[in-house]
C-alpha cells in the first residue's frame, strides 16, 4: 500500500482546508450583508414643511384629496408611513416618511410656469401629471403637477420610491377632484 508521507499530505490537506475556509467566509458574508453599509432608516420625526405660495390649499378641494390620503403610501415593495408635520404645520401639506428624502404632497399651488401647449404629459389612473425635472443629471427626488383638476396637487418623491405613490395619489385625486381641462396659458 502506497501512504503519502505526513509531511506531503499536510501540504495537499493545509490548501484545501484554507479554499474551504474562504469559501465559507465568502458565503457567510455574502448571505449576511457582511461590508455592505446598513439600510437607510427613515426619518419619521415631525417634518419641517416651510410654507409657499398656495392659494387653494385651504379648499374644500384640498381637504378632500388629503382626506382620501390619511394612511401609508406603497412604496418600491414597502410601506411609507404617514410622518407628522411640524407646527406650524402649512395648510395642504401631506408627508410619509421615505429615504433619502420624505413623500411630501402638497395641494392648492399656483400654475406651474413650466405648463405649455408643448409640455408632455403623464397619465396615470386618468390623470393628467406633469413631470417636473429639477435639472441634476442625478436626481434623488422626482416631482409631479397635476394639471387637470381645479387645484393643483404636487407630489415630489424620491426617485427610489418607485411608481406606488404616484399611483396611489393619482387614484385618490381621480376619486375626489372631476377633471377640467388643461390650462397652459
Amino acid at each position: 500500500m502506497n501512504r503519502l508521507s505526513p509531511p506531503v499530505a499536510i501540504a495537499i490537506a493545509l490548501p484545501l482546508l484554507l479554499a474551504l475556509a474562504v469559501a465559507g467566509v465568502a458565503v457567510t458574508a455574502r448571505v449576511t450583508g457582511f461590508g455592505e453599509p446598513p439600510p437607510a432608516v427613515a426619518d419619521t420625526s415631525p417634518l419641517a414643511a416651510p410654507p409657499v405660495d398656495a392659494p387653494d390649499a385651504g379648499s374644500g378641494e384640498c381637504a378632500a384629496v388629503l382626506a382620501a390620503l390619511d394612511g401609508d403610501l406603497p412604496a418600491d415593495g414597502a410601506t411609507l408611513p404617514v410622518r407628522a408635520l411640524a407646527d406650524p404645520a402649512p395648510e395642504g401639506v401631506r408627508a410619509w416618511a421615505a429615504t433619502p428624502r420624505p413623500v411630501v404632497l402638497r395641494c392648492g399651488l399656483p400654475r406651474p410656469a413650466e405648463l405649455t401647449p408643448a409640455s408632455p404629459l403623464l397619465v396615470i389612473d386618468g390623470v393628467q401629471w406633469l413631470e417636473l425635472d429639477d435639472g441634476v443629471p442625478d436626481p434623488v427626488v422626482v416631482t409631479y403637477v397635476a394639471v387637470d383638476r381645479p387645484v393643483y396637487v404636487v407630489l415630489t418623491a424620491p426617485v427610489d420610491a418607485g411608481s406606488g405613490p404616484l399611483q396611489t395619489v393619482s387614484g385618490a385625486v381621480r376619486d375626489t377632484l372631476p377633471a377640467v381641462p388643461v390650462a397652459v396659458r
